[in-house]
């Protein structure tokens, strides 16, 4: 199937390539000691893109999933740290703010979103417990028309940045899936601390966040009521977002390696006419071409979150996918894929998150495992669900 694109994306999607294109592959070697691309930022917000999540009343441009990952893609293709701090406005904890918080919340922290001045940072991993949310430690207590939260956060992005914390929490101490919940929280609020910084292969920083007698007006528990299935509907939208990282990383380090193998020479020959590199590219390119219709697929299923089956889905293929991809376009520039210098190294490297974050490889194959088995009878097959989709 091919998938049909307004011209208003087409435009998007041609402005932030001119960006990334022109300015930020040069400057990816830049961010990689973990410096926030700030620079990359205030000019994304200039054409709106860190906006495509927040609805129009607070002057985003309230785009749905599809937009979102094509840009995100064409960011990734250049400069993967700078994808991966759009992606805090523009993923889950823009969505759920959008979607859930109070109007008093909304119209203090989204305008800024959209103006690049409010990064956003969500907090779901905890020292013991990552995608074991029923597990979940921190706790906010509900005192009248105030919360008070208390515990810690770990493995966090853009921390030091963020003002404001989306912050996965347990709500009374009520045990299992059943107490989980959101709860907003205002960077510099007292009580809050970033404590440990963790640089990464990719180049950013993660840190761990503490929330120590923080004490909020009630509103602020954004859910409570039925919480861990309003998140996870939201957090479906991430498990698209972040494989349109993947794919655009992919995309960046074949164009790359494709031109590197029309250029280098080797016993007198391009080293892209030998077979074994024809073949490289053609199994990058045939890998990539199936990412894309994938995660094109799971994104057009929103409505307004998408269909968590298409979305872990594309995720897993996504991810895996890119790693292969990048690995082999190293390898195709030798001893030059191994350089910082080069794009193909920072992309390898980055890729390697994707099947970490957002639900692993493995908690999304037992979730299709598990609904197949439950649902069972497929109808008239798998094809038959494909059309009744579309």
């Amino acid at each position: 199937m091919k998938p049909t694109f307004t011209d208003e994306q087409r435009a998007m999607v041609g402005t932030v390539r001119e960006l990334t294109q022109g300015k930020f592959i040069d400057r990816g070697l830049k961010w990689m000691d973990g410096t926030f691309p700030w620079d990359n930022m205030k000019e994304l917000a200039e054409i709106g893109v860190l906006g495509m999540s927040v609805p129009e009343e607070y002057g985003g441009l309230g785009l749905p999933v599809m937009d979102t990952a094509l840009v995100l893609e064409e960011i990734a293709k250049g400069c993967y740290v700078t994808a991966m701090a759009v992606l805090g406005e523009v993923g889950v904890q823009c969505r759920v703010i959008s979607t859930y918080a109070p109007d008093s919340i909304k119209e203090a922290i989204l305008p800024g979103v959209v103006t690049g001045e409010n990064i956003l940072a969500v907090c779901m991993t905890e020292p013991h417990a990552g995608t074991d949310v029923a597990n979940y430690k921190t706790n906010t207590r509900v005192k009248g028309d105030r919360v008070v939260v208390n515990g810690v956060k770990t493995l966090i992005s853009r921390a030091p940045e963020a003002a404001m914390f989306v912050v996965f929490t347990r709500v009374n101490d009520v045990p299992g899936h059943e107490g989980i919940g959101c709860v907003l929280i205002p960077g510099g609020t007292e009580g809050l601390s970033v404590t440990g910084n963790y640089h990464t292969m990719g180049g950013e920083y993660l840190h761990e966040v503490r929330f120590e007698n923080v004490e909020l007006p009630r509103e602020n528990l954004v859910i409570d009521d039925n919480g861990m299935k309003k998140l996870l509907n939201a957090f479906n939208t991430q498990r698209c977002l972040n494989p349109s990282i993947s794919l655009g990383l992919a995309e960046g380090a074949f164009d790359a390696a494709l031109a590197f193998a029309q250029e280098r020479t080797a016993f007198g020959r391009a080293i892209g006419d030998f077979q074994g590199m024809r073949w490289k590219l053609a199994d990058m390119y045939k890998d990539i071409e199936a990412g894309r219709g994938l995660l094109y697929r799971a994104c057009a299923s929103a409505n307004p979150f998408p269909d968590p089956f298409l979305a872990a889905t594309a995720k897993i293929f996504n991810n895996e996918m890119a790693l292969r991809v990048t690995s082999e376009a190293v390898q195709i520039h030798g001893g030059y894929g191994f350089t910082d210098e080069y794009l193909v190294s920072r992309h390898y490297r980055g890729v390697r998150y994707g099947t970490l974050g957002g639900g692993t490889s493995e908690t999304l194959r037992d979730l299709i495992g598990k609904r197949l088995m439950r649902d069972g009878d497929m109808g008239d097959g798998i094809l038959s669900r494909v059309l009744d989709e579309a």
